[in-house]
């Protein structure tokens, strides 16, 4: 109940916030959140996801409404970008807001792989689940910067050039990596699509 509640809230917040800014590019990232957590339902009526998942892509998906949509100071932008929160990099040998955002996204996403895996494959081996789970997530990274890119030949975006989609893709696998990483010590006692223990 309370996820629903946080997501409904953080997108019809951000919807009304980009149409008062006139963000039309929000408004396309707008409609492709929305296709993703229509995906996401999909997938979990089918393998019953965790609640940490479905928090952590709850998360994902307002770290993402809020960086296109939450004005900063400029001063915050070093190089090139729109003053939003997607630009913010506190110190110039710091991460941007958005590299955070990639990495814990596709932390998130490995999660999830991982948990669809171990209900739709059947998965045994943990190492090789934890592997597969990683290079997925990593897919997805790339995926998502192919969407970026055709969204620049569509319209103005704030979506940055080649040195920014190069350190996309190296925050997205260190997503990836990580979650991989967590997935393989993780204890999660049952498959939530109906089996037994995970060993």
């Amino acid at each position: 109940m309370w996820l629903v509640v946080f997501v409904v809230g953080y997108m019809v917040g951000g919807t009304v916030l980009a149409l008062r800014q006139g963000n039309t590019e929000f408004l396309m990232y707008g409609f492709a959140m929305v296709v993703n957590i229509v995906l996401v339902l999909l997938v979990h009526a089918r393998v019953r996801l965790t609640a940490t998942v479905l928090w952590l892509l709850a998360l994902w998906g307002c770290l993402h409404m809020m960086g296109g949509t939450v004005p900063i100071d400029p001063e915050y932008v070093i190089g090139d970008g729109d003053p939003v929160l997607y630009s913010m990099r506190l110190r110039p040998n710091l991460p941007r807001y958005d590299q955070i955002t990639h990495a814990f996204g596709f932390f998130s996403a490995t999660v999830l792989c991982w948990e669809s895996m171990r209900v739709l494959v059947g998965a045994r081996s943990r190492v090789a689940l934890s592997v597969c789970a990683a290079i997925m997530g990593m897919g997805l990274g790339a995926m998502n910067e192919v969407i970026e890119f055709g969204a620049t030949r569509v319209t103005e975006t704030n979506v940055g050039g080649y040195v920014n989609t190069g350190w996309d893709l190296v925050s997205n696998m260190v997503g990836a990596v990580i979650g991989g990483g967590w997935c393989l010590v993780r204890r999660v006692s049952r498959v939530p699509g109906g089996g037994g223990d995970f060993s």
